[in-house]
């Protein structure tokens, strides 16, 4: 009996037969990349800064960098807590103490050393008179202070005769951010990486077809460290970009390899021979992937608006990683899938033989149930979404600190015992940089109504010092004036400050830098800049769902459902993280605030991975409403094919944000925490709940479009190919 042949596969392309021709040929180029790539990434993580909030041109940039430039002593980032068990006012200790700071001078890339024994001044002592403090100021960029930081560190630190140093101030939390980064960053990518292999042989049942994605996702993470290498040869990158490399690394490259691989095993369970079978599945699924990544990465782009290098950073990186993961999954896995053939099937798992049933029928079944009673599903949806979203209305904006180490860490225990035991620290002081010729009494009549503002401790300048606004001492310090004042550098007190000081009438140029304001330009720089990053995501949206769906709402939709995807993930930052709750079991402390770009960063990682699975949903939902033109079956027939792989997708991705969350570095552990209960909830309420209730509602207005935008989309277009291919989805 001869065999019927096999189903031949739709017309492809001349890019699709191209990737598919010379498997070999493809994967040795993808090889060699990748080598490239690692050799090129290599030590990427100790060209990476930790700063990055200040905004450029800004008042307080313009006042740090002149500051800098002319009075080193007056921005220091080196605190060295000299402790003395009998007290800082001792000969011996007083001889001791000198000696440091004599030799801390004299140290190549230290300036501006300032020590309580040698000026006397009391801000510069503890209260109970056991610790003092030398001050300095490590020059040059990031690079420099840290090499200069760890060559100090040995030297200084511990124990020296009668007295015992620890080192802190911005520089030391700095670095000490760094290092703990880099070692959460390789633990969390040895936590993620066998999970998500496990969860992969779950939903794929065989082992050889679960390794692929994973496989993708290395790829996409090496080639990322290699383009992020090179940026920093022309700019500043963050360290934090590290941690969203691995995320949407990861994640990412399983979306997409999970979409490829499912519909390629469909196809050969279909009878199409492998490279038949590759090639109607690039023409599927694989523009799915490719309208994803480009809507991915336009809603990262929106990152570039602000001036900060720290959200710039995030583009970079996040722009990066999804167009190789998506290269990767359309170039290196056909290859792949095409000298398996069949076996990609191998290595099955013993019970995935046993599966029976139709595929996907209880998604299925919830979603008919959902458009049975759409308007109760839709407003209780809301309901929920909404008021998981509530606190964060009381939400209050800051900047990180010390607390955001662990508490054993040296830098975080000094910077503790400055807020207990001294009455100001220097290290959150304000600074007035002092422009042109003023005479010394309108300097002193300035400095004066400066010490009388609320929460001020002292003023020194070049008029003296000002307590309460009275004169407290003579001093020759020229140039600026410093504030010390008693609240923390991000407390609201502290920001009032900024402006109350910025409000009184100077009779000379007065710019006011120092950490509250930084802060209070930042968040006036992300609030100018913050429209025309959301009007980029709005209109990069509206514009490639369109293209991709032909349709007029669904655009729309897409927008306010995304938006409601991350009510819960809004909600949970403030209440967990600015109030505090649960701080105990997840191991953090709350400061009652949240870094202000963070909310930015995670809202456009987030509403990108969103897009993610409103485009693996829409686009089936589209194909079955084209192929019978039943809009209540294209949904529940939509709804049953990628149930299942969004929700794997979804949990597989949260897994990788949660092992991102294990850092002992708050806003790290915030962001990997936040965007996987982002995640989860996109994809087990948003597309299982909210969309088809939705889109039973809008009904066949869902596909309108005018005319002109009709034929727009026939020219222009980018649907997918489906003729004659089924997508399998995991159950």
């Amino acid at each position: 009996m001869t065999s019927s042949p096999p189903p031949t596969p739709p017309d492809s392309s001349r890019t699709t037969r191209a990737l598919t021709a010379r498997p070999r040929l493809t994967l040795l180029l993808v090889l060699l990349l990748t080598a490239a790539a690692v050799l090129l990434g290599k030590g990427v993580a100790d060209r990476l800064g930790s700063g990055g909030s200040q905004i450029p041109g800004s008042e307080s940039t313009y006042a740090t960098a002149q500051l800098e430039k002319r009075f080193p002593a007056s921005q220091p980032n080196l605190l060295l807590l000299v402790s003395a068990p009998n007290g800082v006012d001792d000969p011996k200790v007083t001889a001791e103490a000198r000696s440091l700071a004599r030799g801390l001078a004299q140290e190549p890339g230290v300036g501006g050393v300032v020590s309580y024994w040698d000026g006397g001044d009391r801000s510069l002592r503890a209260r109970d008179g056991g610790e003092a403090l030398i001050t300095a100021h490590l020059s040059g960029n990031e690079d420099a202070v840290d090499d200069t930081l760890k060559a100090l560190e040995p030297r200084f630190s511990g124990e020296h005769g009668v007295v015992d140093v620890e080192l802190g101030g911005p520089a030391a939390v700095r670095h000490a951010s760094q290092e703990v980064i880099a070692e959460d960053l390789v633990r969390a990518e040895m936590i993620a990486l066998p999970l998500t292999l496990v969860l992969l042989v779950i939903v794929f049942g065989s082992a050889v077809a679960a390794l692929l994605p994973l496989l993708v996702g290395i790829v996409a993470i090496l080639g990322t460290n290699a383009v992020l290498r090179i940026v920093t040869e022309f700019t500043d990158v963050s360290v934090y970009a590290q941690n969203l490399t691995t995320a949407l690394g990861l994640g990412l490259a399983i979306d997409y390899a999970l979409l490829i691989v499912r519909r390629h095993r469909e196809e050969l369970a279909a009878g199409l021979e492998p490279r038949a079978a590759v090639i109607a599945t690039l023409r599927t699924a694989g523009r799915t992937v490719l309208f994803s990544a480009l809507t991915v990465a336009a809603c990262l782009a929106s990152m570039f608006v602000f001036q900060q290098y720290f959200l710039k950073s995030f583009a970079y990186a996040g722009i990066a990683v999804v167009l190789i993961a998506a290269a990767a999954s359309l170039i290196a896995l056909p290859a792949v899938l095409v000298l398996l053939g069949r076996r990609v099937n191998a290595l099955r798992l013993p019970l995935s033989r046993q599966k029976s049933g139709e595929p996907g029928a209880v998604w299925g079944r919830l979603a008919r149930l959902v458009m049975r009673r759409a308007p109760y599903f839709l407003v209780g949806t809301v309901a929920v979404l909404v008021a998981l979203g509530l606190p964060f209305k009381d939400v209050h904006f800051g900047t990180a600190d010390d607390r955001q180490l662990p508490e054993s860490s040296g830098p975080r225990v000094v910077q503790q015992q400055l807020r207990e035991d001294f009455p100001a620290s220097p290290g959150s002081a304000l600074t007035v940089l002092i422009e042109g010729s003023p005479d010394r009494e309108a300097v002193a009549g300035y400095s004066r109504e400066v010490s009388a503002l609320p929460h001020v401790v002292q003023v020194t300048g070049p008029a003296g010092q000002f307590v309460k606004g009275a004169r407290a001492g003579a001093d020759e310090q020229p140039g600026y004036l410093t504030v010390l004042h008693s609240g923390e550098a991000t407390s609201r007190s502290s920001l009032d400050l900024v402006d109350e000081i910025r409000d009184v009438p100077a009779p000379f140029d007065a710019s006011v830098t120092g950490p509250a304001a930084v802060l209070a330009d930042t968040q006036d720089g992300t609030a100018e800049r913050l429209p025309w990053a959301l009007g980029i995501i709005a209109a990069a949206t509206l514009i490639l769902v369109f293209l991709f769906t032909g349709s007029v709402l669904l655009p729309v939709l897409a927008i306010v459902l995304n938006a409601l995807s991350l009510t819960a993930m809004f909600g949970a930052m403030v209440w967990v993280f600015q109030q505090g709750h649960l701080s105990g079991p997840l191991g953090f402390t709350p400061t009652g605030d949240i870094e202000t770009a963070l909310p930015v960063l995670m809202f456009c990682v987030a509403f990108g991975l969103s897009m993610d699975y409103g485009v693996f949903l829409i686009s089936r939902i589209k194909e079955e409403y084209e192929a019978g033109g039943d809009h209540r079956a294209a949904i529940a027939d939509g709804i049953r094919r990628t149930g299942g792989l969004i929700t794997a997708a979804a949990l597989i991705l949260a897994v990788v944000m949660v092992a991102i969350g294990t850092s002992r570095v708050t806003n790290i552990k915030m962001l990997g925490l936040g965007v996987g209960l982002a995640v989860l909830m996109d994809a087990m309420v948003v597309r299982s709940l909210l969309v088809p209730a939705v889109l039973r509602l809008t009904g066949r207005a869902t596909w309108w479009a005018p005319r002109a935008l009709r034929k727009l989309h026939r020219r222009a277009g980018m649907t997918e190919n489906t003729t004659d291919t089924r997508e399998l989805v995991p159950q």
